[in-house]
């Protein structure tokens, strides 16, 4: 598996949005205009290729505290159980310096981000129709 960083304006992008529409959109019923946001532009896109196929993504954001925020972490379900969600988080974390990194997680995926090293911070709330909790992880020094 390759992973390769991407910005909003690169035809690359549309990739990741292909992905993010597969997962979100069409299996999870999000609709398109909550999924694709005006982060998109300032975000840095991550792309996972397995045999040369685009499989997983996400994005990172810079938070004005000077936390990241991952979000928009998607694998096609022909992919799912194969390690690139691990990978792909994995790589996204090493890509900041920031001391803390965010998330918000679907409340079915937070074993997935428990076992990352994320701790779920709050009550469950809901976002695009869907349970989620806010999760950080603390960078080691």
């Amino acid at each position: 598996m390759i992973i390769y960083e991407y910005q909003s304006s690169a035809p690359q992008f549309a990739d990741c949005l292909a992905i993010r529409v597969a997962v979100f959109v069409q299996e999870q019923h999000v609709p398109l205009e909550e999924e694709h946001d005006e982060h998109d532009r300032a975000a840095r896109h991550f792309l996972a290729l397995a045999d040369s196929k685009p499989v997983g993504t996400a994005r990172l954001l810079m938070q004005p505290d000077g936390s990241a925020r991952i979000g928009r972490v998607a694998v096609l379900a022909s992919s799912r159980g194969t390690g690139v969600g691990a990978a792909l988080m994995r790589h996204v974390e090493a890509m900041t310096t920031a001391p803390v990194i965010i998330l918000d997680a679907q409340i079915q995926a937070m074993p997935f981000y428990a076992a990352l090293g994320y701790t779920a911070i709050g009550e469950a709330f809901m976002e695009a129709g869907i349970a989620h909790c806010h999760m950080r992880k603390y960078r080691q020094a």
